[in-house]
C-alpha cells in the first residue's frame, strides 16, 4: 500500500508514528498494533533510545509542528489528541508525577468520577431475584456461573462457532473487506481471557486463554468483542478505509492509553448490540447446542443485563486506590462487596489496578462502553443502530465526538468530578483538542469487563 512506504507519509505523520515506535522501544507492549513502513520501523529500532524525558518533549515539538501543518483539521485533531496521550506516559516514564485523573483526562480525553452506590445495590436487587436463593449473592452467582462451563479443550470450538455463525451477519451488514481472516488458538496462563493480535491484511489472531470459557455467556462476548464486529472488524475498515483509501499513515499505528483506545475499547463492548441484539442469550444457546453444549440462555442475559451496571465499580477502584490513597486491601474489600468478585479475583483486580503502566486503562472499558451507549442511544429518527455503529468502525472519532451527542443515561462515573490540569501543568480547556498554551496491545481484554463475567480477565 502506497501509505506504507516512508516517503508517503507527511512529516508531521512520520514523526508522530516514530515516537509512538521509541515508547513502544521504552516499554515492551506500549505498540498494541503496528502495519506501518518496516524501514521507518526500522529506522526507530536503530536509532539511539532517547530518554523518556527527552521523548515528551519531542511530542510537545511534534504537537507544535501538527498545529502549523497542511494537513485537514481533522487530522491535526486526532494526532494532537495522540501526542497528548504518548507525552503523558513519557512523562510518567520519566518519573515525573502525574495526578491520576490529570493522566486519565490526557491520556483518554475524559474526565471521571465514582459510580452511585445505590444503583450498585439495585443491580444486586435484579441479580438476586434472577437467582433465587437464601446464601450470599455472590456464592449464588458464582455456582450459576458453575453450571454454564465449556470444558478448555472444547474452548476452541465452541468460539469457532460462534465466530462463524456472526462473521456472514457482520460481513454483510458493514462491508468487510475480501479476504479478512481471524484465527483462534488457546494458550494457557495468561493474565487476560482473550487478546486480539491484529497482523495487518485484514488477519487477526485471536489467543484465548484456557479459562475463558469458565462462563458461557462469555463465549459470545469474546467473538462479538475481539472479532466481528468488534477489534478485528474494526482494523480490516479502517486499513481499507483510512489507510488505503484515504493514506492517513497514522492509522498503521495504535498505541495503548490512548483516546484511540478508549473508543476502541467502547466499540468492542458494544459489539453485541451492534450485530445480534436482544436475545442474544437465546441466540447463542442455539448455536452451542449444535456443539453439545447446554446453557440457559436466556438467564444469562438477564444476568449480564444487570451485572454490566456495576462495571463503574473497577473504575471507582482505581479512584479510590490512585486518588485517594486507600489501602490495596479496603479496595479489595470494596471490589469483593460491589463487582461480586470472590476474593481472589478481587486480588487480582487490584494486582492490574496497580500496575505502573496500565493502572489507568480501566476507564477505556468503563468510560468507553458509557460513551459509545449513550451515543448509540442518541441516534435520530430513521437511523439505527448499524448506522452508527458502522460509522464508528470506519471514522477515527475521539471522545468529544460523541460527548455532543451523547444523552447520558448510564450510572457510571455519576460521582464528584474534579476537572484537573494536564500532565505537563497546563490548564486543560474543555472541547480543545490541544491544550491551550499558558492556561497505552495492552492486550485488548487484559483487565476488562466483558467477559469478566465472573471476575476474570
Amino acid at each position: 500500500m502506497p501509505v506504507r512506504g516512508g516517503s508517503t507519509y507527511e512529516p508531521e505523520v512520520r514523526a508522530y508514528l516514530r515516537i509512538g515506535l521509541l515508547l513502544g522501544r521504552m516499554v515492551d507492549g506500549f505498540v498494541d498494533c503496528w502495519f506501518g513502513d518496516p524501514e521507518l520501523a526500522g529506522q526507530v529500532r536503530d536509532e539511539p533510545l532517547p530518554t523518556a524525558a527527552e521523548l515528551a518533549a519531542q511530542a510537545t515539538e511534534v504537537m507544535a509542528r501538527v498545529a502549523d501543518s497542511a494537513l485537514p483539521d481533522r487530522r491535526k485533531q486526532f494526532l494532537a489528541a495522540h501526542l497528548t496521550a504518548m507525552r503523558c506516559s513519557a512523562l510518567r516514564l520519566s518519573g515525573r508525577p502525574v495526578p491520576f485523573r490529570a493522566e486519565v483526562l490526557d491520556c483518554f480525553g475524559v474526565e471521571i468520577g465514582t459510580g452511585d452506590q445505590d444503583r450498585y445495590r439495585e443491580a444486586h436487587d435484579e441479580i438476586g431475584a434472577l437467582l433465587p436463593g437464601t446464601d450470599d449473592l455472590r456464592a449464588r452467582l458464582e455456582r450459576f456461573h458453575d453450571t454454564n462451563t465449556v470444558d478448555p479443550e472444547h474452548l476452541q470450538r465452541a468460539v469457532q462457532s460462534v465466530s462463524d455463525a456472526l462473521r456472514p451477519l457482520v460481513r454483510a451488514r458493514y462491508r468487510l473487506p475480501d479476504g479478512e481472516h481471524v484465527r483462534y488458538e488457546v494458550v494457557r496462563d495468561k493474565p487476560w481471557n482473550a487478546f486480539n493480535r491484529y497482523l495487518g491484511g485484514y488477519r487477526s489472531l485471536v489467543m484465548l486463554d484456557s479459562r475463558a470459557g469458565r462462563n458461557l455467556a462469555a463465549l459470545p462476548l469474546l467473538a462479538t468483542h475481539e472479532s466481528y464486529p468488534g477489534h478485528h472488524t474494526e482494523h480490516c475498515l479502517k486499513e481499507a478505509g483510512l489507510v488505503e483509501r484515504r493514506g492517513e499513515g497514522e492509522h498503521t499505528l495504535v498505541v495503548v492509553n490512548t483516546p484511540q483506545c478508549l473508543l476502541a475499547e467502547g466499540v468492542a463492548e458494544m459489539a453485541l448490540a451492534g450485530s445480534i441484539g436482544d436475545g442474544w442469550g437465546a441466540w447463542t444457546a442455539a448455536i452451542l447446542a449444535e456443539q453439545g453444549l447446554r446453557v440457559d440462555g436466556e438467564r444469562l442475559e438477564a444476568v449480564m443485563r444487570s451485572w454490566w451496571r456495576l462495571l463503574g465499580v473497577r473504575q471507582d477502584a482505581a479512584i479510590m486506590l490512585h486518588d485517594r490513597g486507600a489501602e490495596p486491601e479496603d479496595v479489595v474489600d470494596y471490589l469483593v462487596r460491589w463487582l461480586l468478585l470472590p476474593e481472589p479475583r478481587a486480588r487480582h483486580v487490584v494486582r492490574f489496578l496497580t500496575d505502573p503502566l496500565w493502572r489507568a486503562y480501566t476507564t477505556a472499558y468503563v468510560e468507553g462502553r458509557r460513551l459509545v451507549s449513550d451515543w448509540l442511544d442518541a441516534r435520530g429518527e430513521g437511523e439505527t443502530v448499524a448506522d452508527r455503529f458502522h460509522h464508528l468502525l470506519e471514522e477515527p472519532v475521539l471522545p468529544d465526538d460523541l460527548r455532543g451527542a451523547a444523552v447520558p443515561n448510564h450510572p457510571i462515573g455519576q460521582g464528584p468530578v474534579v476537572v484537573p490540569r494536564t500532565a505537563d501543568g497546563q490548564r486543560f480547556v474543555r472541547g480543545a483538542r490541544v491544550p491551550v498554551r499558558g492556561a497505552t496491545t495492552v492486550p485488548s481484554t487484559a483487565d476488562g469487563p466483558t467477559a469478566d463475567v465472573e471476575g476474570a480477565r
